[in-house]
This record gives structure tokens, C-alpha cells and sequence, in this order.
């Protein structure tokens, strides 16, 4: 699952330079997320991908771990995020969908409804920002983000 983000990114990034070259949109960013899910009662450790489609519009890949014991869960997300006409660009909402799965009871996965919202400070080389996500279906969480994008 890393993997494939870590494709996808790379994959994006040669397209978004082109992008870039023709129409100025900003460069693909990677990075790593922590933060806490109000409803599983537990810490998250991520990754996520910022993909620019256009000046207000990126792909969102994720990929979250939960801290639960004695399972395991984790959950993969694709998301939009729209900037909305700002005078820094930093706020942004979004949404997609979720993937969650458990090894709870020999396992099973939901897909899910995902709702976010966020700042990022839109500067360079570090991009850090915080994010919360509501997540609505048979997995029904929040959870609060914060981490760094390159």
C-alpha cells in the first residue's frame, strides 16, 4: 500500500511538471501525518500525497495506520481538496472516499464517505498543515491530522 503511493507520487510528479512547465501549477508533495481518531480512540500514523490537478484542485491519496490493540486497522483514502478563492490559498475542504479495514473478527473492510477540511501553509521547501476528517459509513470516525509535506 506504501508502495503504491510512493508510485503514484512519483508517477505524478513527472506529470505535474509538465503541468507545471505549460501552466504554473504548484509541484506533487509527499509527506508524513500524526494525529489522533476521536472515535477508535487512538493514535494515526500516515502518509499522504498532494497531486495538483489544477490551481484550486488536487488528488489526495492517503494511507493511515491506527495504534488499536489487540487488532489491527488501518484505512486507505482517495480525496479531492478545492482551495477556495482566498487571499493565501491555505484553507482547504475536500472529500472521497475511504477504505477501512480490520482484523477484528477474521477481518473485514468498509468503504466509506470521507469529508475534510484543512490549513497549509503554502510556502516552500516545508509544507506543514492540520486537517480534520470526518469519515461517514459503517466505519464512522473523526480524526484530527498535522504533518509536513515536501
Amino acid at each position: 500500500m506504501v508502495l503504491l503511493t510512493v508510485v503514484t507520487t512519483l508517477l505524478a510528479r513527472g506529470a505535474a511538471a509538465q503541468r507545471r512547465a505549460a501552466g504554473g501549477l504548484d509541484a506533487a508533495r509527499v509527506g508524513p501525518h500524526l494525529g489522533y481518531n476521536f472515535d477508535a480512540d487512538a493514535l494515526t500514523l500516515g502518509v499522504q500525497a498532494t497531486l495538483p490537478l489544477t490551481a484550486r484542485v488536487d488528488l489526495y491519496p492517503s494511507l493511515d495506520y491506527y495504534f488499536v490493540s489487540p487488532v489491527t486497522l488501518w484505512a486507505i483514502n482517495l480525496d479531492m481538496k478545492f482551495r477556495p478563492p482566498t487571499r493565501t490559498g491555505a484553507w482547504y475542504l475536500g472529500g472521497g472516499i475511504d477504505y477501512l479495514h480490520t482484523s477484528a473478527g477474521g477481518g473485514s473492510g468498509d468503504v466509506n464517505l470521507n469529508f475534510l477540511g484543512g490549513l497549509e501553509a503554502r510556502r516552500r521547501p516545508l509544507v506543514p498543515f492540520v486537517e480534520g476528517r470526518l469519515t461517514l459509513g459503517s466505519g464512522s470516525t473523526f480524526q484530527i491530522v498535522g504533518g509536513i509535506n515536501f
